[in-house]
């Protein structure tokens, strides 16, 4: 019964935009013990991010998608300008956005709201909490919330 379930379901698309590995091998170890199927594609720097989203270079055949956890703190283009891109596109504003990040600088949470940023969290040092953190996102976003559909037709509309 749970097999063909999950057959049928569509998984959920995340973009981590990362650049320290050892949290990349920690979100997809969190994540792959997720109550909802995901797939999980990872930028490492604010250049890539953007090519993903906009399906250049390598990345044109990418998917767009349903939810974004994004650092601040990235090599070549920082976190906050890839959030402004992206809450500036028409087709990607209404992507969800978790900020996630070290940073517990009050100027920083304060821009990433002004940027409309869906939700900012501070990455906890500690490894349980910090798997702690990224399955409570994933049981908040993915199996809680209701993520808008990524179609084509949805997306001109916006």
């Amino acid at each position: 019964m749970t097999g063909s379930k999950s057959e049928n379901v569509t998984p959920i698309e995340i973009l981590l935009v990362e650049d320290n590995p050892g949290d990349v091998r920690l979100t997809r170890e969190a994540l792959s013990d997720a109550k909802v199927q995901n797939v999980l594609h990872v930028a490492t720097d604010g250049i890539e991010a953007t090519s993903f989203l906009w399906r250049q270079g390598r990345h044109v055949n990418a998917p767009r998608p349903d939810l974004i956890l994004l650092d601040l703190n990235l090599p070549k283009k920082g976190g906050r300008e890839v959030l402004q891109e992206i809450k500036q596109d028409p087709g990607l504003k209404s992507i969800p956005v978790v900020i996630l990040t070290t940073s517990e600088a009050e100027e920083d949470i304060l821009r990433s709201y002004q940027l409309h940023a869906n939700c900012y969290i501070v990455k906890p040092v500690d490894l349980n909490q910090f798997l702690k953190v990224v399955k409570t996102i994933d049981n908040f976003w993915l199996a809680i919330v209701k993520l808008p559909s990524g179609s084509a037709d949805e997306q001109r509309n916006n």
